[in-house]
């Protein structure tokens, strides 16, 4: 059996991040571990320090189970190189160049409007693009 792997973002604002990354892949906020009934009854066994909150991170699933959970963190430093390691977004479907370039095109917008920014455009390839921390990613055509 293949290891599962958990991604992790640092960040300034974990609940920025956490809507934002929820609106790009339709992930959930992941539910508590068991016993718990709440993300907030679970971090109260870590006795987490007076100047941090709940707030200060967010963990996110696949609803259907098939992608890396997301845990996205607060830390006190800021983002400072290019990330070494990227999310590639791949949107459904092959198809003839233009349509599949339209597909990539229109999901690069709807995630402007979600926060994110265009960084370059590949023209017919793929558009590399920052959430709103910076964090770069890209979207491309994948498997239908």
């Amino acid at each position: 059996m293949a290891a599962r792997i958990d991604l992790t973002f640092d960040c300034a604002d974990a609940q920025l991040l956490a809507a934002f990354w929820k609106t790009a892949l339709g992930y959930v906020d992941e539910p508590p571990p068991p016993p718990f009934a709440t993300r907030e009854e679970w971090l109260a066994q870590f006795d987490l320090p007076e100047d941090e909150s709940e707030d200060d991170g967010a963990w996110l699933c696949d609803p259907e189970g098939v992608g890396p959970r997301l845990s996205i963190l607060k830390v006190p430093e800021p983002k400072t190189a290019k990330n070494r390691l990227h999310i590639d977004i791949r949107v459904p479907g092959h198809g003839a160049a233009d349509e599949r370039w339209a597909r990539i095109r229109a999901e690069a917008e709807r995630l402007v409007g979600a926060g994110g920014k265009v960084v370059e455009e590949f023209d017919g390839h793929h558009v590399t693009m920052a959430d709103p921390e910076g964090n770069e990613f890209c979207v491309g055509a994948g498997p239908a």
